[in-house]
């Protein structure tokens, strides 16, 4: 009977991860958090202003193995899942893809040639925004910071938090800002 229950506890566990990594025509992982726009990174940053959110930009690509493990093991986790839903105005990009997208600064190109622009190389690259961005500004050059790859919950979850605490503007490095969480 323990067996049993084992068995089934472990088919349940394996069937919420398959199931919370939806996959779209394009190819890539969808979630409820991610929002679906024009691609105009101005309006976007209105829109995750107006509801109270902070702007994330999620680079990916089809056949990626690290975005596959961050959606199946690391998005899913119940603290950074009620983070990106409540707290980030999450916007998703191929970096192969053919979707036109308008920087801040007003330039307008496919995903995968405006991503080539800003020197994006690896997949998943997230990008977080401050409330507000400096006109003529580029993304890269706008972006509070970057992380580019896959990480474990212990550091995506800190990265979300030091994000949304500002902690880019207090002095203290994200590094020694998780060095200081993971040690609490």
């Amino acid at each position: 009977m323990l067996k049993r229950l084992t068995a089934l506890a472990a088919m349940l566990c394996l069937s919420t991860s398959v199931m919370a990594a939806t996959m779209g025509d394009d190819g890539l992982h969808k979630a409820d958090w991610m929002h679906d726009t024009f691609k105009d990174l101005r309006e976007d940053l209105e829109e995750a202003n107006a509801e109270g959110k902070r702007l994330m930009l999620i680079i990916e690509q089809r056949g990626c193995i690290y975005c596959k493990k961050m959606h199946e093991e690391v998005f899913v986790d119940p603290d950074i899942e009620s983070l990106l839903q409540d707290k980030f105005f999450v916007v998703q990009l191929n970096m192969f893809g053919d979707v036109e997208v308008t920087d801040f600064d007003g330039t307008s190109r496919s995903e995968k040639e405006i991503i080539q622009s800003w020197g994006m190389l690896f997949t998943p690259t997230m990008m977080f925004f401050p409330e507000e961005v400096e006109e003529g500004k580029t993304a890269p050059q706008a972006a509070v910071a970057q992380m580019p790859g896959a990480f474990g919950k212990g550091t995506t979850f800190n990265m979300l938090q030091w994000v949304l605490e500002e902690g880019y503007t207090s002095g203290e490095p994200f590094q020694k800002y998780l060095q200081r969480k993971l040690g609490e």
